[in-house]
């Protein structure tokens, strides 16, 4: 975990979000940023991971959520505590100022990717569909490891990132 946040420390100066350069920003799966966050993370995510420039990695309020809900699920004790410590380091640090919000803009996009999905007999978890709709919407690529999840959606490249 340690490494991850060593990881290019940004510098802490100002709370804007910084903008966005569409050709190169990936939005970055929670499956992706919870594998990051293991003791031994998957050499081939970690070894992509390392390959981007931290600028242009993106996180979700959405994954957020399901990464703090996932720690909030554990019995109380130790393993909790340090978890919620991990989440807090990687949030504050590794994406510091590069957490994307849903907004207005993804909440349409989640509409049509939503209406898509129906229409087409396919289901699609309503955090999957917010997390696809914020990437869509910035023009954002996506790295996921649940390539199937997101597959057809037709409106981003997804970054395929599988096990070895």
């Amino acid at each position: 975990m340690e490494w991850i946040l060593n990881y290019r420390r940004a510098s802490r100066c100002g709370s804007h979000l910084p903008s966005i350069d569409l050709k190169a920003s990936i939005l970055l799966d929670t499956n992706v940023v919870s594998e990051l966050m293991r003791e031994e993370p998957n050499k081939s995510v970690a070894n992509w991971f390392l390959t981007h420039p931290k600028r242009n990695l993106y996180f979700s309020a959405i994954g957020e959520a399901e990464l703090r809900l996932g720690a909030a699920i554990i019995p109380p004790g130790r393993r909790r505590s340090r978890l919620f410590a991990d989440i807090e380091n990687t949030l504050t640090i590794t994406f510091e100022r590069r957490i994307l919000p849903f907004d207005s803009k993804a909440a349409q996009a989640f509409a049509d990717i939503g209406s898509q999905c129906r229409n087409a007999g396919r289901p699609i978890s309503t955090s999957d569909c917010q997390i696809a709709a914020i990437a869509q919407s910035q023009g954002l690529k996506l790295a996921t490891r649940n390539v199937r999840d997101f597959e057809d959606l037709g409106v981003y490249t997804t970054v395929r990132l599988k096990l070895e």
